[in-house]
């Protein structure tokens, strides 16, 4: 098995109320994406394998990092489809998406606590399926030969970390509010599995210059 980094795609459009206007990457995300892959290359971290979701805005984060690698793109990769879960949860429980980071830090276990439970009718998919295929898509990157960096994004990070740490509900939804735009999460491979060794490391935001660069969202 291989190590394998995890990258959350860099800042997207923040005013966004669905998927597909969401799907960009603002300036500032193509910004933090550049700083990135610098700071990547500069302290001579080396992959053998390059991976992506099919979103437009983990394709243009990994070319925003410059990496020089084949990207293999795997739909596997793509977010959970959130914007769409919201606008269900509303319609049949009256339960609106909020205007501001304070409100969906509550919204958004409420709205995992739902989708697990079954409770949000004509889902794009099922949470058991998003979570099968975060295991089988971690499990099969490791597999390879060669450390791997992944573009992705904060919900599969997330759920990353539930199908190797066991993570319950509560848990899941703080590690996902946590995950900062072009951040970096390494799993190392050890006898009984992936073991989470790196988490939401910003290194190449550090420091005042790039204090204010620093997004969630």
């Amino acid at each position: 098995m291989s190590h394998v980094t995890l990258v959350r795609h860099g800042q997207a459009n923040t005013h966004a109320k669905d998927e597909i206007s969401y799907d960009q990457l603002s300036d500032l995300g193509r910004q933090q994406a550049r700083w990135l892959g610098d700071h990547l290359r500069g302290t001579g971290d080396v992959f053998a394998r390059a991976y992506s979701g099919t979103l437009q805005r983990h394709r243009e984060t990994a070319a925003e990092m410059g990496i020089e690698l084949d990207v293999v793109r795997d739909a596997r990769l793509n977010e959970l489809e959130y914007f769409t879960m919201a606008q269900l949860m509303d319609q049949q429980h009256g339960i609106a998406l909020p205007p501001d980071r304070e409100g969906f830090i509550r919204h958004l276990p409420t709205l995992f606590t739902y989708w697990r439970e079954g409770r949000l009718e004509g889902v794009p998919e099922s949470f058991e399926h998003f979570e099968g295929r975060v295991r089988d898509v971690l499990g099969e990157i490791a597999a390879g030969e060669g450390r791997a960096v992944v573009v992705t994004s904060g919900g599969l990070i997330g759920m990353a970390m539930r199908v190797t740490m066991g993570l319950e509900m509560q848990a899941l939804a703080h590690a996902c509010l946590a995950i900062e735009n072009t951040s970096l999460h390494r799993f190392q491979p050890i006898s009984t599995g992936l073991c989470l060794t790196l988490f939401n490391a910003v290194p190449h935001l550090e420091g005042s210059e790039r204090s204010l660069a620093r997004t969630h969202l």
